[in-house]
């Protein structure tokens, strides 16, 4: 054979070779393992509907049909109130006429030696509850006077008073509760409960965000993503002022029929990939383009409050057109009567460490107090009257609590009266949904410092919350990384205490 063909012969093979490259392999052979790992363990989950693993999910083309859950839930959805910054429980909830007596006085060394805290330095000063409090209804539970309307409805909740954490920084914390982990790259709660549910209303997503108070949470949109399941159960955002979410109109020149069309194609396309590669993935993406082209008609309609009647206004404390907390809240309540599973709302600005006037416990705080009050009471007025109260958890909180003494950043006194971050004890409630009403589980000391009964985690939250949605929280699996997740790890408990 000649010098020549032996070139042609050897540049020919050079070819073949690099056409095998590690990024062609690991897309052919690691991400078509991984779809026969997915695919062979959703065969085994009945409650997701799959008969054939992957192929079955192709052939749905939905990822977020309704699914029964594994037991028989007392929740059909889920509100999921954040007070992001972390509301203070000594002015709210959790009553200590104790702690007025040390108002003033040097804190003891017994409450700062081996204790560490976000921003107190030195020795700060105890403070007493800058509020007032009364024993409110049937189950004579105390609540401050910043809440009024919410008095009127203690009946209706179960608090937890001795909830505690590990995390004293806002973006860990809220990591932690919401997704069961400090660290980025888990799913949150909201994608675990569509992965296991999908959703009741095939034109609205299953899980949607609403935020207020002018930021997005510390932890940023990490607190509502999908993490390692199909990018399909990540929250998707939806605004109360301007389009309800992002790019939702059709561009300038084409019309529905064009957009359908595009989608059409775009999807075929995904379509043939799919059959290639067996990325589960792309069927994510399918769904995604189907549900963005539902979302168009029906999200303008469920976004609009406008059309509500003028009690409805009155009760939440709406300002239609603009961007607040009593807007959220009236949509969450649109929402979860459409079908949608899981609704979580954010409200920034709950931060009380007294370095100006908006963060004082005796001022911004107050006003905070205000702007939440009303709604909070009328969604759960709102949803009793529609007899959705039974079938929909409430749940309201924060990522932490505050001290009972007064923040003094630096070793200096804050201009302001405020409270630094508190990681052993703060309060957290839960209506609805199978939850006792008019009940407390938990009890903090004379001082509201410690927990010294009925101590309860973020893990045990949600596992409750899934338990009243109908899941054992350590069978709501899902394989990552060669072994199976879940959302609690391998922690948590239900608080049965609580439960009907």
């Amino acid at each position: 054979m000649s010098k020549h063909n032996n070139r042609i012969i050897k540049e020919a093979n050079e070819q073949v070779l690099q056409q095998v490259t590690r990024r062609h392999f690991f897309q052919e052979c690691v991400t078509g393992m991984g779809a026969m790992a997915l695919g062979s363990y959703l065969s085994g989950c009945n409650w997701l509907g799959a008969k054939d693993g992957a192929g079955a999910l192709l052939a749905n083309s939905n990822p977020l049909m309704a699914h029964a859950p594994q037991f028989v839930g007392k929740a059909k959805s889920v509100i999921y109130l954040h007070m992001a910054g972390a509301p203070s429980q000594l002015e709210l909830f959790d009553y200590k006429p104790e702690l007025m007596k040390l108002d003033g006085q040097d804190c003891p060394p017994s409450l700062l030696e081996g204790k560490k805290f976000a921003f107190i330095r030195g020795v700060p000063k105890m403070m007493g509850p800058q509020a007032q409090f009364k024993q409110r209804g049937e189950s004579g539970a105390w609540v401050s006077d910043h809440l009024p309307h919410f008095a009127t409805v203690a009946d209706e909740v179960s608090f937890l008073k001795a909830v505690q954490t590990d995390q004293f920084n806002h973006g860990p914390a809220q990591l932690l509760m919401h997704t069961g982990t400090p660290r980025l790259g888990r799913p949150s709660i909201g994608s675990w409960v569509t992965y296991g549910l999908g959703s009741e209303n095939n034109n609205l997503p299953g899980f949607v965000v609403l935020t207020s108070g002018g930021k997005f949470p510390d932890a940023g949109k990490s607190v509502w993503g999908s993490g390692f399941l199909p990018s399909v159960y990540q929250g998707v955002q939806c605004r109360s002022e301007g389009d309800p979410v992002l790019f939702i109109k059709d561009p300038a020149g084409m019309d529905r029929d064009l957009r359908k069309a595009s989608i059409d194609a775009i999807n075929e396309a995904n379509r043939l990939t799919y059959e290639e590669f067996k990325d589960p993935e792309i069927v994510s993406r399918i769904a995604q383009y189907e549900m963005a082209y539902r979302m168009q008609i029906s999200v303008p309609d469920v976004m609009n409050i406008n059309d509500e009647p003028q009690y409805i206004h009155d009760m939440y404390g709406t300002k239609p057109g603009k961007a607040c907390l009593a807007n959220n809240i009236l949509l969450a309540r649109k929402l979860v009567e459409k079908g949608v599973r899981f609704v979580q709302l954010f409200d920034w600005g709950w931060d009380s460490h007294g370095t100006d006037e908006s963060l004082a416990i005796d001022y911004g705080f107050v006003n905070k107090c205000r702007s939440m009050d009303k709604p909070v009471t009328a969604l759960l007025l709102d949803l009793k009257q529609r007899g959705l109260l039974d079938e929909t958890l409430v749940v309201w909180g924060g990522e932490f609590g505050r001290t009972p003494m007064q923040e003094n950043r630096d070793g200096k006194k804050n201009l302001f009266k405020g409270r630094d971050h508190h990681t052993e004890a703060f309060t957290i409630w839960m209506a609805g949904g199978g939850i006792k009403r008019g009940s407390s589980f938990g009890e903090t000391d004379e001082i509201g410092y410690s927990a010294i009964s009925g101590k309860v985690t973020a893990f045990d939250i949600q596992a409750t919350i899934l338990n009243q949605l109908g899941f054992d929280h350590e069978k709501l699996i899902y394989p990552f990384q060669g072994r199976p997740f879940r959302l609690t790890d391998v922690h948590g408990r239900v608080i049965n205490e609580i439960i009907a």
